[in-house]
């Protein structure tokens, strides 16, 4: 198991909500759930930082190269104790 915070995943600098998962994958659909619930509850500084994803999804390879990123760094992190 091995942990990400919202803020590593590209949210907003203020969110330190946890999440725990085997694989990048999990987290990465843990992370994409909390951001449908941000978008409901209309969460300014979640918004800012969906619009922000929202403009580099239009770019297909750099979208690539962010989750790569993101993978990479997932991998590198120790597992949890």
């Amino acid at each position: 198991m091995k942990t990400m915070t919202c803020k590593q995943l590209g949210g907003p600098q203020t969110c330190n909500k946890k999440f725990h998962a085997e694989t990048f994958e999990e987290i990465a659909e843990m992370s994409k759930q909390h951001g449908v619930d941000m978008f409901q509850q209309k969460d300014k500084a979640h918004l800012e930082a969906m619009g922000k994803m929202k403009e580099l999804m239009q770019k297909p390879e750099a979208m690539k190269q962010w989750f790569d990123g993101k993978k990479k760094e997932f991998d590198a992190l120790p597992k949890d104790k």
